[in-house]
């Protein structure tokens, strides 16, 4: 399926949004910091990559649902990595509530679009 100009816009707002949460320090990034992060009450959405492990993702959803945290999959490790200026990430975690609340917006459009 290719990506529209109403994607990519989506996806621009959706790495700027993740861009703005890292220099905020809202962000978390990797299975462990999350989980902790998750379990301290700080992050308020998980993300996580399309084409993460199996075994990773049910992990992260496991412990999203225990800590009642709103969870979405979506892009993929390079890509995201890539809009946070790290390498080979796939588990983030976005601390702040608007920032979380925008980013699950932006993905709930494209998804029901």
């Amino acid at each position: 399926m290719r990506c529209g100009k109403n994607c990519y816009r989506m996806r621009k707002k959706i790495h700027s949004y993740l861009g703005f949460a890292r220099k905020s320090g809202k962000l978390m990034t990797g299975y462990n910091a999350c989980v902790s992060g998750m379990e301290r009450g700080r992050v308020r959405l998980l993300l996580l990559a399309g084409d993460l492990s199996d075994s990773t993702g049910e992990s992260c959803r496991r412990a999203a649902k225990d800590c009642n945290v709103a969870v979405r999959t979506w892009g993929t490790k390079e890509e995201l990595s890539l809009a946070v200026g790290m390498d080979n990430r796939g588990v983030f975690g976005i601390a702040d509530a608007g920032l979380a609340r925008a980013i699950r917006e932006e993905i709930d459009k494209e998804v029901c679009s």
